[in-house]
């Protein structure tokens, strides 16, 4: 857990001069979505399903790939955790239409399929979209 911890730590670190964060896929993990709330980020999660978050958190049930633009239009950061290779595009596509940086993580040994910056953080890479 401790290493859980301190990637959600790093994540929050990156983000923190963030005012509003849309967090995609947010599934069962809230760890970053809440740290980024307690820290006074406006957080808004995301998912295909409907999923329970922390009360300090906003959830819209959306498809990154078919998105509602209105779920995604203030934020200053899109973030994703263990974000699937086939959803790298599409998020890229919904952040740079929203003039918002893109960050995300990948599950495993999966690679990223957009142009990326890495950024060492505590047990991986945090990956910033170009």
């Amino acid at each position: 857990m401790a290493h859980s911890r301190r990637n959600t730590e790093a994540i929050r670190d990156y983000l923190s001069d963030a005012d509003r964060v849309v967090e995609v896929g947010i599934g069962r993990r809230t760890d970053l979505a809440s740290a980024l709330a307690k820290s006074g980020i406006s957080v808004v999660a995301t998912d295909v399903h409907e999923r329970t978050v922390p009360d300090a958190v906003t959830f819209v049930r959306d498809d990154i790939v078919e998105p509602d633009a209105s779920v995604y239009e203030k934020a200053d950061a899109l973030v994703a955790q263990n974000l699937p290779p086939e959803l790298h595009r599409p998020t890229l596509a919904v952040a740079r239409a929203v003039d918002a940086t893109f960050v995300f993580t990948t599950l495993g040994g999966d690679q990223p399929a957009v142009p990326v910056e890495r950024k060492t953080i505590p047990g991986g890479t945090l990956f910033v979209a170009n």
